[in-house]
């Protein structure tokens, strides 16, 4: 399924759920579409089994947790071996997303998150044992996000 194949309440149900997954119900989405209960639950099962709903995640503060220490680690794969090396990345302990770089010579850029610096060089010495040369490594002060607005837009909400 892509953008095309997407109809207005698909976008509503996507924009809303990126929102606020936990608080968002399918009565109140159905409420502010004109639509039945019902038929939202339809759409996210249908949105869920064709992949376009990958997964919902709990979104932790992980300084508030206790752990200060986020690091980006930006690494090096060779292309034919990027999508193994990043699923092995997911393997080690500390390591809580990877993303995968289409160009340029960084193309992988893991997530961590450590207790100290000892915890850190494991992990960077596990990656580096993995396959994946490390280039830099950056402290992360502060993240955020937001919904994709054009779910927003599309869906006329």
């Amino acid at each position: 399924m892509t953008l095309n194949g997407l109809d207005d309440l698909d976008r509503h149900i996507l924009f809303a759920l990126q929102q606020d997954a936990r608080e968002s119900s399918s009565n109140q989405i159905a409420e502010r579409m004109g639509v039945s209960p019902s038929t939202v639950r339809k759409r996210i099962d249908r949105l869920e089994r064709e992949g376009v709903i990958d997964s919902y995640r709990a979104d932790v503060d992980y300084a508030k947790a206790g752990f200060d220490l986020q690091i980006q680690i930006v690494c090096t794969a060779p292309i034919p071996e990027r999508e193994e090396l990043t699923d092995g990345a997911l393997t080690i302990s500390g390591v809580v997303s990877v993303r995968e770089i289409a160009t340029g010579e960084a193309n992988v850029v893991v997530r961590v998150v450590a207790e100290d610096n000892d915890d850190l060089n494991r992990i960077a010495r596990e990656l580096s044992d993995l396959g994946l040369a490390v280039s830099d490594e950056q402290l992360i002060r502060r993240e955020e996000g937001t919904p994709y607005d054009g779910f927003e837009q599309a869906g006329g909400v």
